[in-house]
């Protein structure tokens, strides 16, 4: 599924009252696709949370997608600092 359609995606379920946050790995798609809240992270495609067995990593990055969720001035891109 490409990016563009988990924009697309998330905006509905949104609409449905759900609130949503995606990890993003390309931030040019991203913005072009703005979906209601995005985390991008600096690291290669296949690898959202970082390197395998990093448990500090990814439990941050996972609550910095989370700390996104009450957030209502969407679009949101946030950008994670390892």
């Amino acid at each position: 599924m490409c990016n563009q359609s988990v924009g697309l995606i998330q905006r509905q379920i949104e609409y449905a009252g759900i609130t949503t946050v995606s990890i993003s790995l390309l931030r040019e798609i991203t913005e072009k696709t703005r979906p209601p809240r995005a985390l991008f992270v600096p690291f290669p495609l296949g690898y959202p949370l970082g390197e395998p067995d990093n448990a500090d990593l990814q439990t941050r990055i996972m609550r910095a997608a989370f700390a996104l969720l009450s957030r209502n001035d969407c679009p949101v891109l946030e950008s994670f600092t390892p």
